[in-house]
């Protein structure tokens, strides 16, 4: 089901290989739209019916569009998700020579799959910190290889007759991706020459990187009738579109409308960046400041405020059908699901599903209900996280999907156009 929704997906999949880069595409398409950006160490000057946008470490984003004057009594309406992925990032002093192989010192970033990992052609993408005049202030850049330039290869099935009954991992020894090979003493930093190359600068000049792997193979349709998008990062970046494409098509004459894109969901959300983090309230309190608003204001709008945390659920899968909720199979094609847990993994109760279903129901789009099973322990959101800072209703939802965290996961394209136009109409109200 190739169209021009799941076309733009995939296109912001493939130029979003990290968290820095999912927050460039964010921006480009933005300004694209015509939204202001706010620079966060300057006052903020707001007009009613203005867009807006402001970041913070090149890794977190919040868009808004202020629809009327009254959004004290109207309130905010959130839609909340985050950029980062699971994967692998590259340690400091990288460049490891075993045997002539040169190898490459990473270290996991939250839970990937490992195995999904080997034998692909991989990439390095991040954000590379340059010398700069002001100490305090370093130039950072982007920076995407492009290329295939490493890969972990499979130890061959003739030396591990266990491969097929089960392996366990070990991240320092067993996941080291292979940069090249020689048969040279290794006297220079081959990643720093090349980040020195592709930036264009001196490799002396390069103090520090953020650097992560990537799969290199781009996203595509694929099934019977290319029903289904298999992409890498669809968690959470299909929600992250998802509540972009929604900001950019607001209608709402009420309150206003607010996208938040958090990092370091993966790990935690414990940053100044994720959502265990001011960056929100900060920004709500900033907009009210703006408009001379108190803070006894800010309370009465919070109060009137609702949040709909987006994160990917789980399909149930065909060959494991065992491993979900008896009563509660999620399955493709029948729309996002609402996530819900009796010890509040997801911010879910009976009040913020039901507005949630009832957006759904008002405007015909397909929803369904996903808990884990009793004896399985599922992962949480930026619901919980968000809701518990700013004290306001939320509902966690998401597009569902197999083969969560792996390094190439798989979805629905007709629950992604579902939740789209969810969320569409979450900012129509």
């Amino acid at each position: 089901m190739i169209n021009t929704l799941t076309t733009n997906l995939m296109n912001f999949i493939d130029a979003s290989p990290t968290m820095f880069h999912t927050i460039a595409s964010c921006k480009n398409i933005l300004e694209t739209e015509s939204f202001c950006y706010l620079e966060p160490n300057k006052p903020w000057n707001l007009q009613v019916g203005d867009k807006y946008y402001t970041t913070l470490n090149d890794s977190a984003l919040i868009a808004f569009v202020i629809n009327s004057n009254d959004f004290i009594n109207e309130g905010f309406k959130i839609i909340g998700t985050h950029g980062d992925v699971p994967g692998f990032r590259i340690k400091p002093n990288a460049e490891m020579n075993t045997d002539g192989y040169v190898k490459l010192n990473t270290e996991g970033y939250g839970g990937a799959i490992l195995s999904t990992w080997f034998d692909r052609p991989l990439s390095i993408a991040g954000r590379v910190a340059l010398k700069s005049d002001d100490l305090l202030h370093p130039e950072t850049r982007l920076v995407d290889l492009n290329r295939p330039i490493v890969i972990i290869p499979n130890l061959a099935i003739h030396m591990n007759r266990e491969v097929n009954t089960g392996v366990n991992f070990n991240k320092q020894k067993d996941t080291l991706p292979i940069l090249t090979y020689t048969h040279e003493a290794v006297k220079e930093s081959y990643i720093l020459e090349v980040l020195a190359e592709a930036l264009n600068v001196k490799a002396e000049d390069i103090l520090d990187a953020d650097l992560f792997l990537y799969p290199f193979e781009k996203s595509m349709c694929v099934g019977l009738k290319e029903e289904f998008i298999s992409a890498p990062r669809l968690d959470d970046l299909s929600m992250t579109y998802s509540g972009l494409n929604a900001i950019l098509h607001n209608s709402s004459q009420k309150g206003i409308s607010m996208f938040v894109c958090f990092d370091n969901e993966e790990v935690g959300s414990h940053t100044r960046q994720g959502a265990d983090s001011p960056y929100l309230i900060r920004t709500l309190e900033r907009i009210l400041l703006a408009f001379g608003k108190t803070r006894e204001e800010l309370f009465i709008a919070l109060d009137n405020s609702f949040i709909l945390s987006g994160d990917v659920a789980h399909l149930s899968h065909p060959n494991y059908m065992e491993k979900s909720d008896p009563t509660n199979k999620v399955l493709p094609g029948k729309g996002p699901a609402i996530k819900v847990n009796a010890n509040f993994s997801y911010s879910t109760d009976s009040d913020s599903a039901a507005v949630f279903a009832g957006i759904c129901k008002a405007n015909n789009i397909p929803f369904q209900t996903f808990v884990n099973r009793s004896d399985e322990r599922g992962g949480s959101t930026i619901g919980p996280v968000a809701a518990s800072h700013l004290g306001i209703r939320s509902v966690d939802i998401g597009t569902p999907m197999l083969a969560m965290h792996s390094a190439r996961e798989l979805m629905a394209a007709e629950d992604f156009i579902y939740t789209c136009e969810a969320m569409k109409a979450f900012f129509s109200i």
